[in-house]
């Protein structure tokens, strides 16, 4: 059981690593908005053939836990998004996949305030490296950005995108034991993707919808049906499964997945963001349970 759960894992942080590259391009056409809504209005209208089709529409779940439903498409979905496709006008693909690399450790800070799951020493210690690769790729390693903190909007829209999305995971986890990982996906998605359209009215985009490419519609299909209803539906049953800490871990593919992507389109690779997704990768398996499991491997081996 466990092992189809972590094959759907990877191939989430597989989808995600390249939405990066993806919404990118996207907004090159589209408003960070007009992006979001159009990718979450298509995968919400999936979900819900999906459930319907399964038969699991339930009146029932759907009264007591609309208010969760509401608080987290707004967190997980709206605000996440809006931040993300924002942020990634002004930043590189791989900044922000770096930036959300480090989601694991938000994730166990989070769980640690609302889930009162504690932090351990060798969680503090990942937290620790994942943070200087962080702020490494982010300053590019220039002392002077380090002293007048000046860092790319995008980069800081990306954080508060990071932010919501660990949010949505640790709140999920707590308040919506009663919602199935398809439930959960399937009514937060409507809710954020109807708030994606209003704020669409408020954010005119760069091109009409005429001159939009069928390249660029490729992108928002592809981030819709494989990131959103895929990914999202992996993700939450990881959550459901294994737990918010362990399921959030498979986020340290994602930087990977994006570097790869980004040196195969042509795009420049500085020592800094090599120097700090190596870190990041490195604080994320510090603070997991992944070199405990190694070594006790390695006992049992040798035993």
């Amino acid at each position: 059981m466990k092992s189809r759960i972590y094959l759907m894992l990877i191939g989430f942080a597989t989808f995600t690593g390249a939405t990066f590259n993806l919404a990118k391009y996207a907004v090159q056409y589209f408003s960070p908005a007009s992006a979001a809504a159009w990718r979450f209005g298509i995968a919400a209208l999936v979900m819900v053939l999906i459930l319907g089709f399964k038969k699991q529409i339930k009146v029932k779940i759907i009264k007591i836990h609309w208010k969760m439903y509401i608080l987290l498409g707004i967190i997980g979905i709206f605000a996440f998004n809006a931040f993300f496709f924002l942020g990634m006008q002004y930043t590189s693909p791989l900044n922000g996949a770096l930036i959300m690399g480090t989601n694991p450790l938000v994730t166990a800070l989070f769980a640690y305030f609302i889930l009162k799951n504690p932090i351990t020493k060798q969680q503090m210690l990942g937290i620790s490296f994942a943070l200087i690769g962080v702020i490494l790729v982010l300053t590019q390693g220039s002392l002077e950005i380090i002293q007048t903190l000046s860092i790319s909007k995008g980069d800081l829209l990306i954080l508060a995108g990071n932010l919501c999305w660990a949010l949505y995971g640790v709140l999920g986890r707590k308040y919506l034991k009663g919602s199935s990982s398809m439930e959960t996906t399937t009514y937060t998605m409507i809710i954020g993707s109807l708030c994606l359209v209003i704020l669409t009215a408020f954010s005119p985009s760069p091109q009409p919808l005429s001159h939009v490419t069928s390249s660029a519609w490729g992108a928002i299909l592809f981030m819709a049906l494989f990131t959103s209803v895929l990914g999202y539906l992996w993700w939450n049953k990881g959550m459901a499964t294994i737990g918010a800490s362990n399921t959030s871990l498979f986020f340290n593919l994602v930087p990977v997945v994006t570097m790869i992507l980004s040196i195969l389109t042509g795009a420049l690779i500085t020592v800094p963001q090599v120097i700090g997704t190596c870190l990041v990768i490195l604080g994320v398996l510090t603070a997991s349970d992944f070199l405990r499991l190694r070594k006790k491997q390695k006992v049992s081996a040798s035993v």
